[in-house]
């Protein structure tokens, strides 16, 4: 775990800060500490996943190498100047001949 520390000002609502403060004070620690402490606590808790996969919904398709390979092909040959863009209108115009 990264233990370097970052400074940052967060702004919360008074009555959210009185709650914080009494709950602080019933551990014996500062407003601050707790506050840290809660919130480290609560990140050391999560997992985060990264998913090569570029779906939002997860579609299975993406996840054959083949796939990806082609879909990438794709991306370098519009980079490289190489490919056309069809609106949807012209996909149906063309899909209907």
């Amino acid at each position: 775990m990264d233990t370097t520390l970052k400074r940052k000002n967060i702004d919360l609502p008074v009555d959210t800060l009185k709650k914080l403060s009494l709950m602080a004070v019933a551990q014996g620690k500062s407003l601050k500490a707790y506050i840290e402490q809660v919130l480290i606590s609560k990140a050391n808790g999560i997992t985060i996943e990264v998913s090569e996969n570029p779906s939002p919904s997860g579609d299975k398709w993406f996840d054959d190498p083949a796939n990806m390979e082609s879909v990438n092909r794709g991306i370098e040959e519009m980079k490289a100047g190489k490919g056309t863009t069809y609106s949807m209108d012209k996909l149906r115009e063309l899909l209907d001949s």
